[in-house]
């Protein structure tokens, strides 16, 4: 479904990453987890996960981009999306899109962000806790440096208040007072789980990624296939 949205607001928060509150036109009902296609053109339609949460996203949808300045892809959308907040247009969407939602399921959660993959799990996470889900949710963040962990402190402080809830970052690049985990995102999870059976894994990140998540982690860790959710599955 096209629908028409307001441009609410655009703030910067860390590292070339931008959010976005869109207004739609007519509400958009959709699933933690799902994404959007901003409407560049009749052929040009372009995803990002949304960022608020089904129970508590007010009519408006919360989008994180990142748009660095060799990211010509995401920063066109956010000339596109300032364009029309100064000019009091429109722009079009569609939504909702994808597969990779929340599912409804007594297993432990593992979600798994790569930079502004974090919008996705952000959604469910956010959908879990207005909910009261109690069972333990696990957080991996991967980024380049910390800067890119724009809700860094957020996510300490929903750490700090649901003992259920663990966050874990992890840097490719980290400062000398840097306390948390240093490489690759999914060699931090494969060192600490002994087996990822029990678990419902969803993972956002570039499609390399979430492939070789799948190959290592069905391969190494006894992860079910059937358990693991990610859009880019759709396309690997």
């Amino acid at each position: 479904m096209t629908i028409k949205c307001q441009v609410k607001s655009i703030e910067p928060l860390a590292c070339n990453t931008h959010k976005i509150l869109l207004h739609p036109e007519t509400p958009v009902s959709f699933k933690p987890g799902q994404y959007l296609l901003v409407v560049m053109g009749e052929k040009d339609k372009r995803p990002f996960s949304i960022a608020s949460s089904p129970c508590r996203h007010q009519g408006e949808l919360e989008l994180h981009i990142g748009a660095a300045e060799e990211n010509a892809y995401a920063l066109e959308v956010v000339a596109a999306m300032r364009d029309a907040l100064n000019n009091h247009s429109y722009i079009q969407i569609e939504a909702p899109n994808g597969e990779a939602w929340l599912q409804e399921s007594d297993r432990p959660l593992l979600l798994i962000a790569g930079g502004t993959g974090f919008s996705y799990v952000r959604s469910m996470l956010d959908h879990c806790i207005a909910q009261n889900v109690q069972k333990p949710i696990y957080l991996y963040w991967g980024a380049k440096t910390e800067c890119q962990l724009y809700a860094f402190q957020e996510m300490q402080q929903i750490a700090d208040k649901h003992q259920h809830i663990h966050f874990v970052p992890v840097v490719e690049s980290a400062p000398a007072d840097w306390s948390g985990k240093v490489g690759n995102v999914l060699n931090a999870v494969k060192d600490d789980f002994a087996s990822l059976e029990e678990f419902d894994i969803y993972i956002a990140g570039r499609f390399e990624m979430a492939g070789a998540a799948r190959e290592q982690f069905v391969e190494q860790k006894a992860a079910k296939r059937d358990r693991m959710f990610a859009d880019a599955y759709a396309f690997i």
